[in-house]
């Protein structure tokens, strides 16, 4: 079916079915009579024909670091909420943590008007990354990272780390941390000071064999842990910069016999599902972060609605949530 063949079952002229698709002025009775043919053939418009028309596609661009996080999972849910409700179709493009594939895909959307807009959900943000963001012709959206060339949201990484961990050393003296990569300015820097400035505040010295980096993975939790207990066998606490690292710590520190929170107590950030069930329950902070994919994508809507596009800055809210693996 096209337009032509609609105008002619309904009796109508072909610009009378354009006006009706697009909203415009039809009388009831021939807006009545077009209905009809188009409940009765299924008929829906062409996609590719209203981008030519219109110059807009009504898909929104999501690029994701990991299609398995829950912290992602739970942004894209917001993400989606709001773009569907708002008539958006959503593309999703799942980098496992590529930087070089983010830029690929933010160089595609920027190419033939393939999306109205993009929300890029934020490991690392390279002169690359900047340099792609700066070419889009369609408005942008960073979501977990502050960044100060476009509009973004982000949580308050440092705080949050800086309270969970104070909760960490209300009894511990020999604290050590388990990181990630420092390319990760939010989880990888932001986090890490939080942690030393809540040792500093208590009057500790961490040494450097009590700080670890590992991937975002419960393996890579374990083996960091397993690793410390080596280099660093006084410890006390055990302060993660995410959930998953922390199940790892968690299952270490019970095959070596280290009772948490009795010998050891162990923190995460995210608050997953698995934070609730695992044993011990963990310590966590709640990022709201289906919360942050919701403003992400309201703001994205208001630009790509013909709000004028000024960068902005929103900065999440958290809570720590005191479960059993702290005293």
């Amino acid at each position: 079916m096209d337009i032509n063949q609609i105008a002619q079952m309904a009796g109508v002229s072909r610009a009378t079915v354009s006006r009706y698709l697009n909203d415009g002025y039809v009388s009831q009775e021939k807006r009545a009579a077009i209905r009809r043919v188009i409940e009765k053939t299924g008929y829906v418009p062409s996609r590719q024909a209203k981008s030519l028309r219109t110059g807009k596609t009504d898909v929104v661009g999501v690029i994701i670091p990991k299609i398995n996080s829950a912290s992602v999972s739970r942004m894209v849910a917001g993400i989606t909420l709001v773009l569907n409700e708002a008539g958006y179709q959503v593309l999703l493009a799942n980098t496992d943590n590529d930087a070089a594939r983010e830029v690929d895909f933010l160089r595609l959307f920027a190419e033939k008007s393939q999306v109205d807009g993009a929300i890029l959900i934020a490991t690392v943000i390279t002169p690359e990354h900047r340099d792609a963001i700066s070419a889009l012709p369609v408005p942008i959206v960073v979501l977990d990272q502050d960044v100060d060339f476009c509009s973004c949201v982000y949580q308050d990484d440092y705080e949050a780390m800086r309270e969970v961990a104070a909760v960490a050393l209300r009894d511990a003296r020999h604290p050590a941390y388990i990181g990630v990569f420092e390319e990760d300015v939010a989880v990888g820097q932001m986090r890490r000071k939080g942690f030393l400035a809540a040792c500093a505040e208590a009057g500790l010295e961490v040494p450097e064999r009590a700080l670890r980096i590992a991937d975002f993975t419960v393996d890579s939790g374990y083996e960091q842990a397993e690793a410390l207990l080596e280099d660093y066998p006084e410890l006390d606490a055990i302060v993660c910069a995410t959930d998953s690292i922390a199940y790892g710590a968690l299952t270490c520190l019970r095959e070596y016999g280290r009772a948490v929170p009795g010998n050891v107590v162990v923190t995460g950030v995210d608050d997953s599902e698995i934070s609730q069930i695992v044993t011990p329950t963990l310590t966590t902070i709640h990022n709201h972060y289906k919360t942050s994919g919701l403003e992400a994508a309201r703001m994205l809507v208001g630009f790509m609605s013909g709000e004028e596009y000024v960068p902005r800055k929103v900065r999440m809210g958290y809570e720590v949530v005191t479960r059993n693996s702290t005293r």
